[in-house]
This record gives C-alpha cells, sequence and structure tokens, in this order.
C-alpha cells in the first residue's frame, strides 16, 4: 500500500494536535474531504475548531511524520484505512464514535468478519484462561473471528484461541503499531500479523499511554456481535468493554465462577445486571443468531475422541490408554468438549458422552 496525497492529508490533519477524532469529523462534515480542510483559511476553519487549531492545520506537520508512515507502508501486511476505504470496517460505522483512520498489520479480510469480542482480567487464573483459550478456539472453528486487546491474562488466551481456529482473530491496540505491548506478546503479535490482524487509531510511534487503552475498548466491541467477559474484578477494564458494548446494541456475556473468588465479581456483576450466563460456546451462536457451516466440521460426531469415548461413563486414565493421548493432551480435549455441551464431568474424575 502506498502513500498516495488524499492518505497523506488524513494522515496529516490525524497528527494536528487538539483536533482529535470529534474536531476532524466536524471538519470533514463541513468541509467535504481532507484536502478541502486542508486547502481552506483559519477563517473558515475557526468556524468550527479552535483558532489555535485552525493555524495548526494550515501549519502543517513535520515532514518526517509522513515518510514513517511511508516506510511502514512498505511492509505488505501494513495499510492504513480511512472510513472512506471500501475495506473500512462496516461494523464501526454504526457506533457512536468510530475511528477515522485505522492502521492495519495483517489480514484485512478479517475486519468485516462476524466477529465475538472476548475480554478478561489481566490476572487470570488457571481456569480462566482455559475457559478463553476454549471458548475462542470453538467460537473461531464456527467461523468467528476473535477480537482482543493482546493484554495479559484472557486477552491472550483468547487471541491464542482465535488462531487456533478457523476464524481467526484481531487484536486492538492502544499504542502505535511499530511498537508491541507487553512486550512479552512479541511473538504473539508476530503470529497474530500473519495469521491474524493487529489494528489501532493511534498514530506509529505512540507509547503505551494509560488513557488510549479505555478508549480503544470501543472499537473492540464495535467490531463484534457480542462481548464475552471471561473473569473480572469489578474494577476491571473488561466492564468498560462490556459497557460500551451495551451502548452500541452488542450482546453481553459471562462466564459465572466461584462466589469466593475475586476476578468472577465482575462476571457476577454483569449477569445480575441482564448479562447472559454461558457455560459453552454453542449458548452464545445460539444467542446471536449465529450459524455456520464450518462449525459441522467441529462437531462432536466427527471428533475422533468419540471413537473411544460413548455414553458409559469412564475415567481420563482409560480413555488415554484407550486413545493414545497423554493426559495434558486428553485435558485440553476434555476440557473444548466439555464447553461445548458434548460430555459431562462427573464425580470420580469420569467423563460421559451427552451428544
Amino acid at each position: 500500500m502506498a502513500l498516495d496525497a488524499s492518505l497523506a492529508s488524513w494522515i496529516t490533519l490525524s497528527h494536528i494536535p487538539g483536533l482529535g477524532n470529534e474536531g476532524l469529523r466536524r471538519l470533514l462534515q463541513a468541509f467535504g474531504s481532507p484536502d478541502a480542510v486542508l486547502n481552506s483559511s483559519v477563517p473558515y476553519l475557526s468556524q468550527h475548531v479552535k483558532p489555535v487549531v485552525a493555524q495548526s492545520i494550515l501549519q502543517g506537520i513535520d515532514a518526517s511524520a509522513l515518510e514513517k508512515v511511508s516506510a511502514w507502508l512498505c511492509d505488505p501486511l501494513n495499510a492504513v484505512l480511512t472510513v472512506a476505504d471500501t475495506d473500512y470496517p462496516r461494523s464501526l460505522l454504526n457506533i457512536t464514535d468510530p475511528p477515522l483512520l485505522l492502521y492495519v498489520k495483517g489480514r484485512r479480510d478479517l475486519l468485516n468478519m462476524s466477529s465475538l469480542a472476548i475480554v478478561g482480567s489481566r490476572n487470570a487464573s488457571v481456569q480462566g484462561l482455559r475457559n478463553a483459550e476454549a471458548f475462542s478456539q470453538s467460537a473461531s472453528d464456527a467461523g468467528l473471528c476473535i477480537v482482543s486487546g493482546m493484554a495479559h491474562g484472557i486477552d491472550t488466551a483468547a487471541h491464542i484461541g482465535g488462531l487456533r481456529g478457523a476464524g481467526s482473530s484481531i487484536a486492538v491496540v492502544g499504542t502505535g503499531l511499530d511498537k508491541v505491548y507487553p512486550a512479552a506478546n512479541r511473538d504473539l503479535a508476530h503470529r497474530l500479523a500473519h495469521d491474524g490482524a493487529i489494528i489501532s487509531e493511534f498514530a506509529l510511534g505512540t507509547p503505551p499511554l494509560a488513557a488510549n487503552f479505555p478508549r480503544r475498548n470501543r472499537i473492540i466491541s464495535g467490531l463484534s456481535l457480542g462481548c464475552l467477559v471471561v473473569e473480572a474484578s469489578v474494577q476491571s477494564g473488561s466492564l468498560i468493554t462490556a459497557r460500551m458494548a451495551l451502548e452500541q446494541g452488542r450482546e453481553v456475556f459471562a462466564i459465572p465462577g466461584s462466589i469466593h473468588s475475586p476476578q468472577s465479581r465482575g462476571c457476577h456483576a454483569l449477569i445480575k445486571q441482564g448479562a447472559k450466563l454461558v457455560e459453552s460456546a454453542q449458548d452464545i451462536l445460539e444467542e446471536i443468531g449465529y450459524n455456520s457451516s464450518a462449525a459441522s466440521r467441529n462437531s462432536a460426531t466427527e471428533h475422533p475422541l468419540f471413537a473411544h469415548l460413548g455414553f458409559d461413563p469412564l475415567d481420563a486414565e482409560s480413555l488415554a490408554n484407550r486413545s493414545g493421548l497423554t493426559i495434558g493432551e486428553l485435558s485440553a480435549i476434555l476440557l473444548q468438549l466439555e464447553l461445548d455441551g458434548h460430555i459431562a464431568s462427573l464425580p470420580g474424575g469420569l467423563y460421559q458422552r451427552i451428544t
């Protein structure tokens, strides 16, 4: 993707101090295009923005900012989309404050797929991480793209599950796309760039500022048909995403947990407020009315484990011996099948097929 004159005008305006998304929207409504804005005058611009901002617009920006974007766009994985582009996410056009400019690294085709947001605590429990990964993979295998924020904890597990499934995953980040935050997710970012996508409304070079992360949450929810909160304390930023999802008319789901766990209290609060309690990815698919032929390839009737597990209860050790799987491999599969509602775990470490 090249940096042509039109895109350069968009990027120039996005770098103007004090203008912001709302100010740029007002100018575009008044003048029709970024080029017309840049070719206007201070008196006309000052009818819509503060005079100091109008002066900054006509002064322009340092050429190095455009050179930086131009160099970044030399990588075929990278792109900058505006609301005027045909592959800009259509779902974002329906939210109150859509980003007018999106930096994209990876698969642009995912931006207009049916998607599910999965978010939660950075300090998740082991079970919470397993739930996030399993729900994400099930939803991804059904054809949904998994959207999250690439933070530690639940977000990371959600992306891993989404990438493992057929639908893949999008990370919405609060920094410029030339930075990876948190740094520990560098390998995950590399996978997302090649097999999924990473997007940001923030200019290249933007550091991880605290104020940017709540703001990016409206994009996470806005891209999605619904938002699943896996684990969250009552102060969790995930509840901001859930609230934004409700404001945008999206469905909100929550996984219940122990009444003694602080990481479950946010989910329980959401359920009390009307979020749908879910026990499997199928609960979510049914609620949003999503059907996909892709789901059939991952159905219980096709799963090879059912050649060894019938409708009579069986313990994990016996099932491992029959299937040739290790206990670790088997545990992951059993959790997935249980979350999908195909098997039940019984007292005494027994498992039984129920579909």
